[in-house]
């Protein structure tokens, strides 16, 4: 298998969402058993089992011990979603809007937890130099915890919905194309640096050098995107 193919919590978590958001999955329906999304996304049941949980904690599906995970939630559909349809550059550009405040907004409002959190998944993203769909998980996780250190439930919430691109063809296409060892080499240096201002108290260096990690990924993107 691929690492294209694989894929982890965050990706599993985005596909179940968009097929509740299409109509795959109806409202009161009961999601396969955990063994069987395990096969179907080519996924250990663990990463199934935190996947559910993120579902459950938005508030879009419920597990009920004996019976199941069943879809409690089904969003209206009106017009096209700009999910489905965003890009891997539109979702660098939406970042840029959102993730330099964000470092702002974590100085103000983060505390010793809220760092120590980032900080374990800074070890973890270090220990996927060769496994770039680990890496992305990670990475997913990690910018959605500098968003719940704020506080803030609208930035968190608006987060989750443009990460969800990551589940899209296209960028599965660019991360297999871009997360080489040298490039999360670059990406877990830029964490670092991110983190260590957050943790000083910078609220502009921290917000600069996010900005400088998001230009990055937009070059690696852009010289992809012109291959």
């Amino acid at each position: 298998m691929t690492d294209a193919q694989r894929m982890g919590a965050a990706d599993i978590s985005a596909q179940i969402r968009r097929d509740i958001a299409e109509g795959v999955l109806q409202l009161h329906d009961r999601l396969p058993p955990e063994r069987v999304l395990s096969e179907s996304f080519h996924a250990a049941r663990g990463t199934v089992r935190r996947a559910l949980a993120r579902l459950e904690q938005e508030g879009i599906v419920e597990t009920r011990p004996g019976s199941g995970t069943y879809v409690v939630h089904a969003p209206e559909r009106i017009g096209p979603n700009p999910i489905e349809n965003a890009t891997p550059l539109e979702l660098i550009d939406t970042r840029f809007a959102l993730e330099p405040h964000i470092c702002r907004l974590t100085v103000l409002h983060g505390r010793r937890a809220d760092f120590e959190r980032l900080e374990g998944l800074c070890s973890r993203m270090e220990e996927c130099l060769d496994d770039p769909t680990a890496f992305s998980e990670a990475d997913t996780l990690w910018h959605r915890a500098l968003a719940e250190s704020t506080g803030n439930g609208l930035l968190i919430w608006i987060i989750g919905q443009i990460s969800s691109v990551r589940v899209q063809d296209d960028w599965t296409r660019m991360r297999h194309l871009t997360l080489d060892t040298r490039t999360i080499t670059e990406y877990n240096v830029q964490h670092r640096r991110i983190l260590d201002a957050i943790r000083a108290r910078e609220p502009e260096t921290a917000a600069n050098r996010m900005k400088d990690h998001l230009e990055f990924a937009r070059l690696s993107l852009t010289r992809v995107s012109e291959t």
